[in-house]
């Protein structure tokens, strides 16, 4: 017998018997017990909720993107008149594996589960772009299927934000509410049904300037707001001098505010001695008795080793015109991990 037929005698007929049982399932268009590898099982889902804020002069928009090994991230960024005001990521503690198997999971039931799926589903795919009712959020859920390459997305309406989507409601078809519940199993999934938004309940706002320069001087918030009664361009009588002393020899124009409508609202914190200490305004919240400003100053987490370096952290938004008193609220201040 030859040499290369001897090798494969005794314990390895075993081998050679499933092998030949491959080939004959394969001749029968049979697939294992587990079937084969499903849409988006390697890949990842992102669930998109685009949320209008002040009778949509403002905008919401958080981004939750969960990958198949099982690590996630939320983006959330908040805006007004088109222009950014804030935003934050918030990533996945801890190890992923607990998560990857919540992954797969999820991906059977969108794949095979007859009452969530959304995959092999035609009606989702008779809408493409709907336009969303005064006050309604535009979710959209991605899936991306990596060997393919391809990925399905579905674009419904509903109320409410990531923290509080509900599928009461959804539309503009029946069919709204797999999307909808689909974007719910991803959140509860990851970062929990118990998540809160960082902005939540707050006033929209955009910034208008902000970094570790200025002139102003200022060592804590302050707001500027024009009398009742003044004009569109009638700023704050020391507005254009506050201006012009924070932005110093560099070339920024004044800033455009409807001062009729708007109001400006500055957090500062003074000189620091390390680079990469920063302020952000967090929250402008109407309450009871006025308004309260929310800000944070934000540092380099620990072992980070910053460059000494004088700075003065500010941060300066324009945000709808709110009742007075206006009071401000520091927030605990926050490390930032280093790379961040």
């Amino acid at each position: 017998m030859p040499r290369y037929l001897r090798r494969y005698r005794g314990g390895s007929a075993r081998w050679c018997f499933a092998a030949v049982m491959v080939v004959i399932a394969a001749a029968c268009d049979v697939v294992p017990p587990n079937g084969p590898l499903r849409f988006g099982q390697t890949g990842e889902i992102r669930v998109t909720v685009e949320s209008p804020l002040y009778l949509g002069a403002g905008s919401l928009q958080q981004v939750l993107t969960w990958r198949s090994d099982g690590t996630w991230r939320v983006f959330e960024e908040i805006g007004y008149r088109g222009t950014v005001g804030e935003e934050h990521v918030e990533r996945a503690p801890g190890l992923p594996f607990e998560y990857a198997s919540l992954y797969a999971s999820l991906i059977q039931k969108l794949n095979d589960d007859e009452g969530f799926k959304l995959i092999g589903f035609p009606a989702l795919d008779e809408i493409q772009n709907p336009e969303c009712r005064s006050g309604m959020s535009r979710v959209t859920v991605r899936m991306y299927d990596e060997p393919d390459r391809e990925d399905r997305e579905w674009t419904r309406c509903a109320e409410g934000s990531l923290a509080n989507l509900t599928t009461r409601g959804s539309g503009p078809d029946v069919a709204a509410s797999r999307v909808i519940q689909a974007a719910i199993f991803v959140r509860n999934s990851t970062v929990g049904s118990d998540f809160v938004s960082l902005y939540t309940g707050s006033l929209p706002f955009a910034t208008l300037d902000r970094g570790t320069a200025t002139g102003s001087g200022l060592t804590g918030p302050r707001f500027f707001r024009s009398a009742d009664g003044a004009g569109a361009h009638e700023a704050p009588e020391d507005f254009e001098d506050w201006w012009g002393s924070h932005v110093g020899s560099r070339q920024v124009p004044l800033p455009e505010v409807d001062w009729t409508r708007e109001m400006v609202v500055v957090a500062a914190v003074g000189e620091r001695q390390e680079v990469g200490d920063s302020v952000e305004i967090r929250r402008v919240l109407a309450i009871d008795d006025g308004t309260r400003v929310e800000w944070v100053e934000r540092t380099p987490g620990n072992f980070c080793a910053p460059a000494r370096r004088t700075v003065r952290p500010i941060h300066i938004v324009v945000v709808p015109r709110a009742p007075e008193p206006i009071t401000f609220a520091r927030l605990p201040t926050e490390a930032v991990p280093c790379g961040n």
